[in-house]
């Protein structure tokens, strides 16, 4: 009997250890749920638990199903707060300080992931930046291989000098610009992985349905990440062998530094350059470079000067066994200070080690950053260096990152916050998919349509930011551009119903896929944002192409959007960016003047035009075509002819 009455206890302790109510990480103190819509509310609990839930004066109850689920839906709810939420099952849940205004998913790669910490004037920016109507919602990083429910435990946290500067850049002047126009709080999920691709944010079922991945997800067994990483695992153990034979023991590693270490043996890559795009393709772990360079005897012992470019993402640095310096941050390029008495006459040695955590990985500078200076005399230190692979990286022994198969993170960082209410979402995305841009003219409206079809709250504002300017490699009309057939696949998918483009060729750095002003980003998503959601009657695009006139040697060129007059940011009023062809197919930079809403276009080389490009090349910067109100115009072309990506297609390894 007292055997039975135990048990039964411990069973009944069990079974409300089981039940306790529970809601998902999304969910949290000072949040922002979204105004004028029916507000989800879910979560989990035993079996046919009865869930109360109250919210400003609602009180809606529930059963959770056989599986311990359960949703309400709250009734629309006008701006305002803060308000508690209340939630009561066999324990309760109480939520404190929660606004009602509007809730925008910020998604995308680096430049959306980019933090208000490192734009321009980012002291100035955090410290004026308290306002607790704007609240931020960061996703800590996940994969998964199927669809979770739930995303890993983070916050909602205010705007303020304290917390702004780990906020998403493009999201938060994107809400600061919306705020200081409809006074209404604005709260940001956000969502993102740098050097990702775009199918690895889209579902399994929606690559499934699309007639260009059909055939390859019919071939894409779902795996779970442990069989998944036994795979990664023998490939990166397969990719080792063949460079290197084997990884070394720490002590082995840790003498690489040593000025008398050899590396005969090793091979050799070209820095600056991405690994990832040379002998260690998907890889991410720990790499040991090392460079022999002369010192003339005048110079040595002195003090000196040393430039490595921006290193993705941490590196510490030795010269002749003395370490330099080291650096976190994929985007902060390297200036040491070498102290006196560390160069010597003849042959020294530079020893990087340089631990990548994800996407990338190495030098991604330009050769002409790589240098030392000693004494007013620049040598550079660009050229083939030797390197081995120290370490596979650390908790990831297998290498499996976010584009190693399709719906990672819209199975880890999207699926589980589905379906908290939105206003819209903004994009930041697409330089992971240069190599392939003519393709994302499918890709990239498939998310979009995606998104939309699995949320079920309509055809919400989707609005994305095309390319910056940036030299990827040198591409122009004349070797092909990868990055200008990136930006038309965004330009087209301006035909999914209310979508929008921000513009930024203007503030992009030819040197810096990573462009530090993001507050003219924000501001122009806003733009569209404010006209294009919120009815406000503002000019918000720059000039578009819309048709092209031929007389002659002569092209007039049409635009939509020129709003208060098209304008040219020179003071002799010389409009750069134009190219015209003949039937030929090559191209030659043309001259060009604007005549009324029109720019006329002509080059003495091209009796016969057929053809005008506009800012076609990986770094447009130059294009200085605007309307009055300071939009800069969309890069065009009005060809059809075979693009250098047509042919590249998604594949999985």
């Amino acid at each position: 009997m007292k055997k039975t009455v135990l048990l039964l206890a411990a069973t009944m302790l069990s079974s409300v250890s089981f039940a306790t109510v529970r809601l998902p990480n999304i969910f949290g103190d000072n949040m922002v749920l979204q105004r004028d819509k029916p507000i989800p509310v879910w979560g989990w609990a035993d079996k046919n638990e009865k869930i109360t839930v109250q919210f400003n004066g609602q009180t809606k109850t529930v059963k959770a199903d056989k599986n311990g689920q359960w949703k309400v839906l709250l009734n629309p709810e006008k701006a305002g707060g803060p308000y508690n939420l209340s939630v009561k099952g066999q324990n309760d849940i109480t939520l404190h300080d929660i606004l009602m205004g509007d809730v925008w998913i910020c998604s995308g790669q680096s430049n959306m992931e980019f933090h208000v910490n490192d734009v321009l004037n980012a002291d100035k920016e955090k410290a004026a930046s308290a306002n607790p109507e704007i609240r931020h919602f960061y996703l800590p990083k996940e994969i998964a291989t199927t669809p979770k429910t739930d995303v890993k435990p983070s916050a909602w946290l205010a705007a303020s000098p304290e917390n702004t500067g780990d906020f998403t850049a493009v999201g938060y002047f994107f809400a600061r610009a919306l705020n200081e126009q409809l006074h209404v709080p604005i709260g940001l999920i956000h969502t993102s992985w740098g050097g990702t691709m775009v199918e690895t944010w889209i579902s399994r079922e929606g690559l499934a349905d699309n007639p260009a991945f059909s055939d390859l997800m019919k071939n894409t067994p779902v795996l779970n990440l442990d069989s998944f990483a036994t795979v990664a695992k023998n490939k990166v153990a397969k990719q080792i062998a063949s460079l290197q034979g084997s990884l070394p023991d720490a002590a082995t590693a840790a003498s690489w530094s040593a000025a008398d270490a050899n590396d005969q043996s090793w091979k050799k890559m070209k820095v600056p350059g991405v690994w990832e795009q040379q002998q260690l393709p998907d890889f991410d772990g720990e790499v040991w470079f090392r460079y022999h360079f002369n010192i003339a005897d005048a110079d040595a012992g002195k003090p000196a000067e040393l430039s490595l470019g921006a290193i993705d993402d941490n590196e510490v640095t030795y010269i002749n066994g003395t370490r330099i310096g080291t650096t976190n941050g994929y985007n902060i390029p390297r200036q040491y200070t070498i102290p006196a008495g560390v160069l010597k006459a003849g042959d020294n040695v530079i020893a990087v080690k340089i631990q990548d955590t994800g996407g990338g990985g190495g030098f991604t500078g330009e050769p002409e950053e790589v240098f030392v200076n000693t004494g007013g005399h620049k040598q550079s230190l660009a050229g083939n260096w030797a390197f081995r692979i120290s370490a596979v990286q650390a908790g990831n022994g297998s290498s499996v990152g976010p584009n190693s198969y399709p719906s990672l993170l819209y199975n880890a960082m999207i699926n589980p916050v589905i379906p908290f209410a939105i206003k819209g979402a903004i994009w930041y995305q697409g330089e992971s998919n240069a190599d392939r841009a003519y393709q994302y003219r499918t890709a990239f409206p498939l998310l979009i349509n995606d998104w939309r079809r699995l949320w079920k709250q309509g055809d919400f504002p989707f609005y994305f930011v095309q390319l910056a300017s940036f030299n990827s490699a040198n591409g122009n009309s004349k070797n092909g551009s990868k990055w200008a057939e990136l930006r038309e696949a965004q330009t087209l998918s301006l035909q999914v119903p209310n979508t929008g483009m921000a513009v930024i060729t203007d503030i992009g750095e030819p040197k810096d896929i990573h462009p530090r002003n993001k507050q003219d980003v924000g501001k122009r998503l806003a733009a569209t944002a404010l006209h294009n959601t919120y009815g406000q009657n503002n000019v918000y695009s720059g000039p578009v192409y819309q048709s092209m006139q031929t007389n002659g040697n002569k092209v007039s060129i049409s635009f939509t959007h020129i709003g208060g007059g098209l304008t040219v940011k020179d003071k002799y009023g010389y409009i750069r960016g134009f190219e015209v062809a003949g039937a030929d197919q090559q191209f030659h930079y043309a001259k060009a003047y604007v005549d009324g809403d029109k720019v006329v276009v002509y080059t003495d080389e091209v009796s016969s035009p057929v053809a005008v490009r506009f800012g076609w090349a990986d770094d447009n910067l130059e294009d200085n075509l605007f309307n009055k109100e300071g939009f800069p115009a969309a890069p065009f072309r009005t060809d059809n002819w075979k693009s250098i990506t047509q042919d590249k297609k998604y594949t999985v390894q």
